[in-house]
């Protein structure tokens, strides 16, 4: 925009400032001043600078501040809604643990998140019975791990005692169909203990599966 492009916008917000001025109710409309003063502060600055000077609201300095402020401002909220989302599902699955149904419930997605929640709410004592139901979930692709892009993307926001227990857990379900779960529960055990030896045993036991021809 040129400077007699911004001086014309100018005296059509002019206009439009006092059009509104007449009528009561659109008097107290703070969007009208709000738009005559950036059209005041855009001519002013254009009229200070060399002749020629075209704006550009990209290298405005108070345009790149308000756009600034403004991303802030939604990151906050942002923010403030997942930890909503995440306090609203840790008391859900608080629930269901009280209930005793932890282990019927079908993961979300997100809830890699939330197994963080009852552990700070615990004062730091881990959560071993969710860590649990994640890896089962995991292993057995129950609720949203049923995609694999989110089995994939799991690796990046489980701990590795978690992810090793799924791939173990995994592993014997495939050496033992239909075994009970719950007989297995030596796998959480090696993977809390021994994470890495755990994953590895997985790797083998995958590597030495009979591969389809």
């Amino acid at each position: 925009m040129t400077a007699e492009a911004a001086a014309a916008a100018l005296d059509v917000a002019r206009f439009d400032a006092r059009q509104n001025s007449r009528h009561e109710d659109l008097a107290g409309d703070e969007r009208g001043p709000a738009e005559l003063g950036e059209w005041e502060r855009i001519a002013q600055l254009l009229a200070d600078a060399p002749s020629g000077t075209v704006y550009d609201p990209d290298t405005d300095d108070v345009v790149r501040a308000e756009l600034a402020a403004d991303a802030a401002a939604a990151a906050r909220e942002a923010e403030l809604r997942e930890a909503m989302r995440i306090a609203a599902r840790a008391d859900e699955l608080q629930a269901l643990r009280e209930l005793g149904a932890l282990d019927q419930a079908e993961p979300r997605e997100g809830d890699e998140a939330v197994r963080e929640e009852p552990t700070r709410r615990a004062g730091g004592y881990i959560q071993d019975d969710v860590d649990a139901w994640l890896a089962r979930a995991l292993a057995t692709r129950l609720g949203h791990y049923r995609g694999p892009a989110a089995r994939e993307a799991a690796a990046g926001l489980l701990t590795p005692p978690v992810l090793a227990h799924a791939a173990l857990l995994a592993e014997l379900l495939r050496l033992v169909p239909g075994a009970d779960v719950d007989q297995l529960a030596f796998a959480a055990r090696l993977a809390t203990t021994e994470p890495e030896a755990t994953a590895a045993l997985a790797a083998h036991l995958t590597h030495a599966r009979p591969q389809a021809h």
